[in-house]
């Protein structure tokens, strides 16, 4: 049950870039309703795998991809709109791409993804509530304010001048995003280092095959 909540959120998505770019303010504010619906269906899945003792690894790996296709589409779709730097998406891009590439080689070793983490500063900063819950709230924030600020802009320039100071306002919340997104991701990188310090031992060379050759 808790997977299929995951897995509902992409077709969400779909609907919610569809009628995002409509040309009336009524098609922008259902896309902010929408959005919230998919944000939220983030952290019913998690309830209800919890509920049903349904939490895996593949669960996780699950959640974190739903998460990551959300923060990209929409970083995207708002840096086409000119409603925020198109920095954001290429940092999410990057950081998504180096981050969860790390935690694989712990998944590949049956470990979920947020339960990586050795140092203590490392678990709070990656899978504590306080982080997790405020990073899906500063999230939320930036996306419902841009969108409302996009829907109140239809029909006319994008976006409206006298709207400027509130989409300054969603604009700084959007970096305080990009900022906690950076700081959970760092712990995963620095506690990497030492996988890729240790030297790999050389495979033997046998006296009939010198040249290390295989069949």
């Amino acid at each position: 049950m808790a997977n299929l909540i995951t897995f509902a959120r992409f077709p969400l998505l779909v609907v919610v870039v569809i009628v995002l770019y409509g040309a009336s303010a009524a098609s922008r504010f259902a896309a902010v309703g929408l959005l919230t619906m998919v944000i939220a269906l983030d952290s019913i899945d998690g309830i209800v795998a919890r509920a049903r003792h349904e939490e895996s690894v593949y669960g996780s790996l699950l959640d974190i991809m739903a998460d990551r296709v959300v923060e990209l589409v929409m970083w995207i779709c708002y840096a086409d709109l000119g409603l925020v730097s198109v920095a954001i998406p290429l940092i999410y891009v990057a950081r998504g791409t180096l981050v969860d590439g790390l935690r694989n080689v712990h998944v590949g070793e049956g470990t979920a993804p947020f339960k990586t983490m050795r140092t203590r500063l490392g678990r709070w900063l990656v899978g504590s509530p306080v982080m997790r819950t405020g990073y899906a709230l500063a999230k939320l924030a930036s996306f419902a304010g841009l969108g409302v600020v996009h829907a109140l802009s239809a029909g006319g320039q994008t976006p409206a001048p006298e709207l400027r100071s509130t989409l300054t306002l969603f604009q700084v919340a959007s970096w305080l995003a990009v900022a906690i997104c950076l700081a959970r991701g760092i712990p995963v990188i620095v506690e990497a280092v030492p996988l890729f310090a240790r030297r790999p031992s050389r495979p033997s060379v046998s006296a009939s095959d010198p040249e290390g050759r295989c069949a």
